[in-house]
């Protein structure tokens, strides 16, 4: 097979890995069936196409197998190319957000998933490059691979202001075994299992030799054998000793239009959908009202709107977690934030401010430079403030401590375990999926979600605006779901982590793992090199 066609099947693979919607005219009995992962009920309307299972193994395999033979600075720019593309038909949901919400050009939305994909894509030709280099040495072993993209997945997670999005681990969401990895070593123990196997599997497709060629598939099985027992030993190991208290949580789903979200003449038609929903929930028995984010349509600093909702709470008897535009004034300028409220029955209100925002969407980077232009394109206002440390909120009525992660807050590990190592007994998610229309994007975000679950050990609700929201306990795994672009609620409950519950090692340690693969990374570049100058010497 031709290096092309092996790249087109790297392109095809690594689209895949990640969850797509399916058409809404496929029949229901088929929406319902492996590997389609649709919403309990929803049909064919809500149908996706999860295929991580098998491509997530294949993606990095394929890749190898381009780089084959390939000269350092060749293989760089074919993992740019095809880090570029791939990334960019993951992410063509951003053409919606600039396009029909940002009212930019067509040709500027067509230009975003590139844009946005470059960021990945240069992580794709450093590990070509470094592949590439230790290929030659004969220095390309399974472990070296694995630990250097391992150290690319990371440093993802801080470059140009970081970007995790589509991360291979990502993929690996519905594997139960492998998922045990997560408590001990994030989403990375996650890529670095799924490259380490793929990198095994290189030997299968060597030369034609009858009987040994299925040999040569042996330490791939082995490996893959190997790694999902080390997962299912990791994720029995870190479940808690005793079960925390239940708590009975509500996610509500108003599907307000993004278009309309801001109008004046919709401000009192939200909050009436949200009041409404959130009186349903409680005849339910919710304890707790989640409301996505900047779900209220103003400032809870706004006393006469802070009234209203604290009055909705009294009326319920359940507390109310809601997103909302948090305001300061200091120094004589205005700030606005993205926040969380918690409000209790009895009045009490606790606010938490998104500390990670998203570049060009809430700020402008370099605006002085950028400003300008990037107006001319699309609808921009001021900057969002961030705020100034990520803690968790702690509520009285009902006993609860929790973490409230803001959207784009979600695709940051580091930052999510904080949370838990404040002391969060639960993560309560809350985003507005809305920019993204019907695509891919809010079931890889739900994907996203369920790893921060799974690597805090906390049980979570996630609440979004058009969907898709969500329950999901400790191990990751989605126990309920919503469709997207529908107005609802789910009523569940939460297992509280118990009170001294030290949490889970990612919790306590970060990124140990990930460092430690830039450890290992650098000692096998350093062996090959020391390898490679001993045998010049000898020529």
């Amino acid at each position: 097979m031709s290096r092309r066609a092996i790249a087109a099947a790297y392109l095809a693979a690594t689209f895949f890995a990640f969850p797509q919607p399916l058409p809404g005219w496929l029949p229901d009995w088929l929406a319902g069936w492996p590997p389609f992962a649709g919403a309990a009920g929803a049909g064919a309307a809500d149908a996706v196409l999860d295929l991580g299972w098998l491509c997530a193994w294949l993606s990095p395999a394929l890749l190898l197998l381009v780089l084959r033979g390939l000269a350092p600075k060749r293989a760089l720019w074919w993992g740019f190319a095809l880090g570029l593309l791939s990334h960019a038909a993951i992410l063509h949901w951003s053409y919606v957000a600039v396009v029909r919400y940002g009212q930019a050009p067509v040709w500027a939305g067509a230009a975003a998933p590139f844009a946005i994909a470059v960021q990945p894509a240069l992580c794709t030709a450093a590990f070509g490059a470094g592949a590439a280099w230790l290929a030659r040495r004969g220095a390309d072993s399974p472990l070296a691979l694995a630990a250097w993209w391992t150290a690319l997945d990371q440093l993802r997670s801080v470059l140009l202001s970081g970007f995790t999005w589509a991360t291979l681990g990502y993929a690996q969401h519905r594997n139960p075994l492998l998922m045990g990895l997560a408590p001990w070593c994030g989403v990375y123990g996650l890529s670095f299992a799924t490259v380490f196997c793929a990198a095994a599997l290189r030997g299968f497709w060597g030369p034609p030799g009858g009987w040994r060629r299925g040999l040569r598939l042996a330490p791939a099985l082995l490996a893959a054998a190997a790694l999902h027992l080390a997962g299912w030993l990791g994720g029995w190991a870190a479940q808690p000793g005793e079960s925390g208290h239940p708590l009975r949580v509500a996610v509500l789903q108003g599907n307000i239009e993004q278009g309309v979200k801001w109008e004046r003449a919709w401000a009192e038609r939200t909050l009436g959908i949200y009041e409404t929903l959130s009186r349903r929930a409680a005849a339910e028995g919710a304890e707790l009202l989640l409301w996505p984010e900047t779900a209220v349509p103003g400032s809870l600093e706004d006393p006469a709107l802070r009234a209203r909702l604290q009055a909705l709470s009294r009326e319920t008897g359940a507390a109310l977690v809601v997103g909302a535009l948090g305001m300061e004034t200091g120094g004589g300028a205005l700030r606005f934030y993205d926040s969380a409220y918690a409000i209790s029955p009895r009045g009490a209100a606790l606010r938490y401010d998104k500390t990670h925002l998203v570049p060009f969407g809430e700020y402008l980077p370099f605006r002085p430079l950028l400003g300008r232009f990037v107006r001319a394109l699309a609808q921009v206002g001021g900057d969002v403030t961030p705020g100034a440390r990520v803690h968790s909120l702690e509520l009285t009525e009902p006993a609860l401590r929790a973490g409230v992660p803001i959207c784009y807050e979600l695709l940051f590990p580091d930052l999510v375990r904080r949370f838990a190592a404040d002391g969060a007994q639960a993560l309560l998610a809350i985003t507005n999926d809305a920019w993204y229309g019907r695509s891919g994007a809010p079931y890889q975000f739900l994907a996203i979600t369920a790893l921060r679950a799974a690597e805090t050990g906390l049980d979570s609700a996630r609440a979004a605006n058009t969907g898709v929201s969500a329950l999901i306990d400790g191990r990751g795994r989605v126990l309920q779901r919503t469709a997207i672009f529908e107005r609802g609620f789910l009523v569940g409950e939460l297992r509280l982590r118990p009170a001294g519950d030290a949490g889970t090692f990612y919790a306590r340690r970060g990124d140990l793992f990930a460092w430690s693969c830039w450890v290992a990374a650098a000692a096998c570049f350093a062996l090959a090199g020391r390898g490679g100058l001993r045998s010049g010497r000898k020529r």
